[in-house]
């Protein structure tokens, strides 16, 4: 009898064992995702990088803990899931400017379209004669590399005047500092702006002027830095601590590069070796460097993003109407390509690329490319089908 139980026990248990394999999901393989931190971290470093995690992830605002009054979203996660790219339904609403000399629709509401609210109080909407563009949130990783990255080597990418005569010129946005921001080691200040070089048209100079912005634009929460009333513009008491603020800094600055799948395939050695002949490496640089820092595994490392953090002349089917900083209205900065075959994980599945989403796949999206990338689209449709696979999936493997 003892020993029959015996028997029927470990059956059980294995039963059990295997039901549980079934049901708990695997751990996905590092280059799968694009969340988590850079290696190298020390124990106190990790902690922060937890702490940063959860804000920007788990906190869901309420008006209770001062959403709004008017807002975009509830929180930094439900625009960059796993911090991955956004889709058309978290996509943002810019207006109100059309050159170098600034919004001229502040006192309206700009520079962002705040399209919820909480209730007893009206959404946004854009005002009469502002022209606008609706901006797709980019995934985040790695940004705390781009940052990094000394403005000597971005003017050495830039080429203005176009001087080497490959149609390709390349400039910085310069932009003032708001007061909360100080420059960082690496600048290289112009009649008193600064290089800026995150966002769709490199009109944020920082991380933290980036989040800063972000928490009061697109959550209506006012801090230390901004402390104002998204809804008013009347100056108000923090609703969040500068502590949270540094933390999600910390976290997007040491979320972890994308790690480059399938590097041995045949196909896709092929296909980067098209996308370098067509000439896309021109604007998208594929290796950069970062300067020193105090999180030492950020420092001195070369890295791969594709992206030369200029701003490129993409054309009049670009040309929205809208601009920020010194960009020009069909001026847009060389977006990232790292991660870019791991973006349909956050947006159902689905490609919505370009600044807006408009382009529904890669295809789409190099068919799109105007003004300066014009000699580089044309190359493109004359490869043969075979050669537009390789370049595709090599693209898919960042």
């Amino acid at each position: 009898m003892n020993k029959r139980l015996l028997i029927f026990a470990i059956i059980i248990e294995a039963l059990l064992i295997l039901s549980c394999e079934r049901i708990t999901p695997r751990v996905p393989a590092d280059d799968q995702i694009l969340d988590g931190p850079v290696d190298g971290l020390s124990s106190a470093e990790k902690r922060r990088f937890l702490a940063g995690d959860a804000a920007f992830n788990d906190e869901i605002f309420t008006s209770e803990t001062g959403l709004g009054s008017v807002f975009v979203a509830t929180s930094c996660g439900s625009c960059h899931a796993g911090d991955g790219k956004g889709t058309l339904f978290t996509t943002l609403t810019r207006f109100g400017q059309t050159d170098g000399s600034g919004n001229k629709f502040l006192h309206l509401g700009g520079p962002q379209l705040q399209n919820r609210a909480i209730p007893g109080y009206s959404p946004e909407s854009i005002p009469a004669g502002a022209t606008f563009s609706r901006f797709t949130p980019p995934a985040n990783t790695g940004l705390g590399l781009i940052e990094l990255v000394a403005d000597a080597d971005i003017l050495a990418m830039a080429d203005p005047s176009d001087t080497d005569k490959d149609g390709i010129s390349g400039v910085p946005n310069y932009g003032h500092l708001p007061s909360f921001v100080s420059p960082l080691p690496n600048a290289a200040p112009q009649n008193g702006k600064y290089i800026h070089r995150f966002g769709k048209k490199a009109a944020a100079y920082s991380l933290l002027h980036q989040t800063v912005n972000a928490y009061s634009q697109d959550i209506g929460i006012s801090s230390s830095f901004a402390p104002f009333d998204v809804y008013s513009g009347l100056e108000i008491d923090p609703e969040i601590s500068n502590l949270t603020i540094n933390n999600v800094v910390f976290y997007l600055q040491t979320l972890k590069a994308p790690i480059q799948r399938d590097q041995g395939d045949p196909q896709v050695k092929q296909g980067k070796q098209t996308f370098i002949d067509l000439g896309c490496e021109s604007c998208h640089k594929q290796d950069l460097k970062t300067g020193p820092s105090r999180v030492s595994a950020l420092s001195n490392k070369t890295f791969h993003p594709y992206t030369d953090l200029l701003l490129h002349d993409m054309g009049s089917g670009l040309n929205d109407g809208y601009t920020e900083g010194s960009a020009k209205t069909s001026e847009w900065r060389t977006p990232p390509l790292w991660g870019l075959g791991l973006s349909p994980n956050s947006q159902g599945g689905q490609y919505f690329l370009m600044h807006d989403g408009r382009a529904r796949s890669i295809e789409q999206a190099i068919e799109m490319h105007g003004g300066e990338a014009d000699g580089s689209k044309g190359r493109f449709k004359k490869l043969a089908q075979s050669e537009q696979a390789d370049l595709i999936k090599f693209l898919k493997s960042l």
